[in-house]
């Protein structure tokens, strides 16, 4: 057998001294990082040179308790989706619902609704419709981001496909222009 060329070293062995050292060490490196954190993340572009703007100090108008201009009969409506953003730049948060009645069978189509709230208001109210469901869409990848609403939306391109089977797919895009909410599509209408 071929003795090594490096001599048996003393610290190859572990004592509890050594667990303690290294719990000790490890205890620092987790105390120190959480002393230095970086920044928060923003979706908005930066400015250079400009004043950042600070988050929204008000909360995110709830979905509950609010009367969507939905008809479901005697079934309830119901938000199957919801993000939150300041989309007018007041500095306070605005929700954005999708919404559908909650049928027992069936893709009922949704409805897309943005919730406000004032400073002295008791409860949300919907100001704008971005998606009516007399439109028959169902609404899929959905979200929030830099004030800009954006949602993929499957339909139908005639009366005649059933309700089972979209057969088109459009992305869309809603942000807040000259008091409006202002509808662009970044991609064509695709089919299914």
């Amino acid at each position: 057998m071929q003795q090594s060329v490096v001599p048996e070293l003393a610290h190859t062995h572990t004592r509890p001294i050594h667990w303690v050292a290294t719990a000790t060490a490890v205890a620092g490196v987790v105390a120190f990082s959480s002393i230095l954190q970086p920044g928060s993340a923003t979706a908005a572009p930066t400015n250079a040179g400009a004043e950042p703007t600070a988050a929204p100090t008000a909360p995110a108008p709830s979905t509950t308790g609010v009367h969507y201009p939905l008809n479901c009969g005697p079934v309830k409506a119901l938000v199957v989706k919801k993000a939150s953003g300041d989309l007018d730049g007041d500095g306070r948060p605005e929700t954005v619902a999708v919404v559908h009645c909650d049928a027992p069978m069936g893709t009922p189509p949704d409805g897309v609704y943005v919730l406000t709230q004032g400073a002295n208001a008791k409860k949300p109210r919907v100001v704008a419709t971005l998606v009516d469901p007399k439109d028959r869409q169902t609404v899929t990848d959905f979200a929030v981001r830099a004030g800009v609403v954006t949602a993929t939306l499957l339909g139908y391109s005639t009366d005649d496909v059933p309700s089972c089977c979209p057969d088109v797919k459009k992305t869309a895009a809603w942000q807040w222009k000259g008091g409006a909410f202002v509808r662009s599509a970044p991609g064509d209408a695709q089919t299914v």
